[in-house]
């Protein structure tokens, strides 16, 4: 009988201590290959390719195609594992044809002028709370979470777990490790980021003294990314936006509107830590503005002069 149970469990921490894979990332690891377990503990157990395409086809039964490639590439890597350890003698998915069209979802963006009004009433909420330290300094760091969202396409998960050694405010850039721990370093252009993040640490200070991370809440722990949301959404209510936004939209907003100012895309794809330029191409298709510049100004139809005497 093939030792799976076991072999899942070696195989989990080899991702936790060799390859240093993120929390996130293992949970997504754990949850489906203990899913593959639990279904072959359903047949005989044979990693045969009958088993594997019931597997297969149960998935496409039951989960949108971007969750099953995610589950197959699991998988995928699992057996690869296993097969470079001389565990077994080939990779069963070797036998078996994967091949399914994955729809197109386009990342949703917020538009700038939704940005500036987001941005703006946070500021004007350091007016609104000068009668409490508290609620000053709460502003002031909401403000920085905000603008360093925006300033540098960081995924949220990355914001909350910045700690204060990432950070560095002489030099003006943050240290960012992303998934895999890539680690990339992305400067802060603009004065009044750099302002917000100054004036963020002179306020917490005293609390920062506590902890390693450079984001806090009121307790002096780490920020959760939950908070970070529900902010969100407490400034977009104030500002009267209509639309659902959440941090991942600030991420795709940065990309798109640098790819409208004729920045090159593989600028863009270090600056998100992406590690292939594929994942950063979906951004020209969301670029519309330029597009319609682009078929304004620049077509060709323009030098045709029609005689309509």
């Amino acid at each position: 009988m093939f030792p799976l149970e076991s072999l899942i469990s070696n195989y989990l921490d080899f991702c936790k201590y060799q390859k240093n894979l993120s929390p996130k990332s293992l949970k997504a690891y754990k949850i489906d290959l203990w899913q593959f377990l639990f279904f072959m503990k359903t047949t005989d157990e044979e990693l045969n390719k009958a088993n594997l395409s019931n597997y297969i086809t149960l998935l496409h039964k039951t989960y949108k195609p971007k969750t099953i490639k995610r589950k197959i590439a699991c998988l995928k890597a699992f057996f690869n594992n296993l097969e470079f350890d001389e565990i077994i003698k080939q990779n069963p998915f070797s036998k078996i044809k994967i091949k399914f069209q994955e729809p197109l979802i386009l990342p949703k963006t917020i538009p700038l002028s939704v940005i500036q009004i987001i941005l703006s009433t946070a500021y004007r909420g350091l007016n609104l709370n000068t009668n409490s330290t508290y609620r000053y300094n709460t502003c002031l760091r909401d403000i920085t979470v905000l603008e360093l969202l925006f300033a540098t396409g960081v995924r949220v998960s990355e914001l909350c777990s910045l700690t204060q050694d990432n950070v560095d405010l002489v030099e003006g850039y943050v240290r960012i490790y992303g998934k895999g721990a890539k680690e990339r370093i992305v400067q802060i252009g603009n004065k009044d980021v750099l302002l917000a993040l100054n004036n963020y640490r002179d306020a917490f200070a005293d609390d920062l003294k506590h902890t390693e991370f450079f984001f806090i809440n009121r307790l002096s722990n780490r920020l959760s990314e939950q908070s970070v949301r529900y902010m969100i959404n407490r400034y977009a209510d104030l500002s009267g936006v209509t639309m659902h936004i959440t941090p991942h939209m600030f991420r795709h907003s940065f990309a798109t509107l640098l790819l409208e100012e004729d920045v090159d895309i593989r600028y863009i794809q270090q600056l998100l830590g992406h590690s292939s330029i594929v994942t950063t191409q979906i951004y020209t298709h969301v670029t519309s503005n330029k597009q319609k510049y682009i078929l304004t100004s620049k077509h060709p139809r323009n030098k045709i002069i029609i005689n309509k005497g």
